[in-house]
């Protein structure tokens, strides 16, 4: 298992730094999440053994169910939380995580203030942007950033970028090309876009965050 783990951690690392260095930039520059939502520690473990560090969870109730546990025993492991974040766990969330990656609403920027002075930690915050208008995904519309961001600034969350799941049925390019963009218009270094299928695109794009799940764990049973 730890052997499988660590050839397939190797052969994503190794397309990050290909898809990287075709583009002029560093592989530094790149945090490879591993998307282990549904996945118990046991299947995390082998991953953190070969070294992986990041890891990403889309709710935070099943977050606590394993993570404590495994950063008590590897304190240098960051979690990422990357789903869709309701405001009446933003407290939890900000107790455990390292990133918040689904910043979407005022209601939610408020609730996540209010938990960061409260708690005194200030997890890396990033807004996700729902570029093509999908009302069956979160976040924010392109029209509504401006003010959701400065809403956001004024309450000081340490946003650090923007986050995007593109359209699954169109070519991911031109959605990585407008997030891009947007982050650039708004002197924004982060974009936590690319996974399993398409990550290599977003790499070439200016991704500095890719969350692969599949391609590091396997299908799910």
């Amino acid at each position: 298992m730890n052997e499988e783990a660590t050839a397939k951690l190797a052969d994503i690392t190794a397309r990050i730094a290909r898809a990287a260095d075709t583009a002029r930039r560093n592989p530094a520059e790149v945090t490879l999440i591993a998307v282990s939502k549904t996945r118990t520690a046991d299947e995390i473990a082998p991953l953190v053994a070969a070294g992986q560090r990041d890891f990403g969870e889309n709710r935070v109730q099943e977050a606590q169910g394993k993570w404590p546990a495994l950063m008590d025993a590897h304190p240098n492991v960051r979690l990422h939380l990357i789903g869709q974040l309701q405001s009446n766990k933003a407290e939890d969330a900000v107790a455990m995580a390292h990133a918040i990656h689904g910043v979407d609403r005022p209601s939610l920027v408020t609730a996540l203030a209010h938990a960061m002075d409260k708690i005194g930690k200030r997890p890396t915050c990033f807004i996700q942007v729902n570029l093509a208008d999908e009302p069956q995904k979160g976040g924010c519309a392109v029209a509504d950033l401006p003010s959701l961001l400065k809403e956001a600034l004024q309450a000081d969350l340490p946003i650090v970028g923007l986050m995007c799941v593109p359209p699954a049925d169109l070519e991911p390019s031109p959605w990585f090309a407008l997030l891009a963009k947007l982050a650039r218009d708004y002197g924004l270094s982060g974009l936590s876009m690319g996974m399993s299928g398409d990550f290599e695109s977003a790499v070439k794009i200016g991704s500095t965050h890719v969350r692969v799940g599949t391609a590091l764990f396997g299908e799910r049973a």
